[in-house]
């Protein structure tokens, strides 16, 4: 009998415990969300603020349409407006433009919460800092660097290059900042394309074309004819030129002039010198 009080004793402890355990649990379960409440409650409250992962940098092309793009978090009924700092001058508003120059517009993305501002036509003067800026009390701002560039086309070793008779010419032209690769890169010889499989022979060109397009004219067993201008075309980019000339002889006439040039300056060094020799 008394085992069987004793039994049931133990039964109802650990039911009255899985209850309480329970109770407990449920008690944590309404904490958590509570405290999930107040998070909540409080990035609500926040007000706007900028997403920063988006680059501060940004890179166009002289007359190739570049975008800022500035991303706003609770942005509620606050309204976008951007400043160029070089002169302080208020661009759009929302998406009203507000300066003179057409050119600059807002564009605002609903789905991604974009507020992006375009500069059609871009110029190097267009450079510099530009604030996107919310019209909170105070206002807030997140400033973006806008650079434009153009391309670039050099050929290194000039405006003059000298070359050995019987040597190999070999003449880089070098692309950069382009915003695609040049469909072609033509080379011409004194204002003439350059035919590749003319008799002369020897003559060829190597172009690997990608961020920056470079193009290689070899001429073999180089002849006083193949002296003269010589001018690298892309297809989107300025030509750029260079003079060739080809020297025969151990003493070509460019290191004869040079020589000349040496021995002007020091004549010109040492004649106070001998005049005050002279003197004594």
């Amino acid at each position: 009998m008394n085992a069987f009080l004793t039994f049931r004793v133990l039964i109802c402890i650990l039911i009255l415990r899985a209850t309480f355990e329970d109770k407990v649990t449920m008690a944590e379960q309404y904490l958590v969300t509570d405290e999930y409440i107040v998070q909540m409650s409080r990035a609500l409250n926040r007000g706007p603020y900028f997403d920063t992962s988006a680059t501060k940098n940004v890179t166009s092309l002289v007359g190739k349409t570049g975008h800022l793009n500035c991303r706003i978090k609770n942005l509620g009924n606050k309204t976008v407006s951007w400043i160029r700092h070089r002169d302080l001058h208020l661009l759009t508003v929302s998406e009203s433009t507000y300066t003179s120059d057409q050119r600059f517009s807002s564009i605002f993305n609903k789905q991604t919460g974009d507020w992006s501002l375009q500069i059609k036509f871009p110029q190097l003067r267009d450079s510099g800092v530009y604030e996107c800026q919310v019209s909170t009390t105070p206002p807030v701002g997140y400033t973006m660097v806008f650079s434009v560039v153009e391309p670039i086309t050099s050929i290194p070793g000039g405006p003059e290059i000298y070359i050995d008779l019987g040597s190999t010419v070999n003449l880089t032209c070098v692309i950069r900042h382009l915003p695609d690769p040049p469909i072609s890169v033509h080379w011409t010889h004194n204002n003439q394309e350059i035919n590749y499989d003319s008799p002369r022979g020897g003559v060829s060109v190597i172009t690997e074309k990608g961020d920056i397009t470079t193009s290689y004219l070899l001429i073999q067993r180089a002849k006083v004819g193949d002296s003269g201008k010589y001018s690298c075309l892309p297809s989107n980019a300025n030509q750029k030129s260079v003079n060739v000339h080809i020297l025969k002889g151990n003493h070509p006439a460019a290191v004869q002039k040079s020589n000349v040039l040496l021995a002007d300056n020091l004549n010109l060094l040492l004649l106070p010198m001998l005049l005050k020799l002279l003197v004594l």
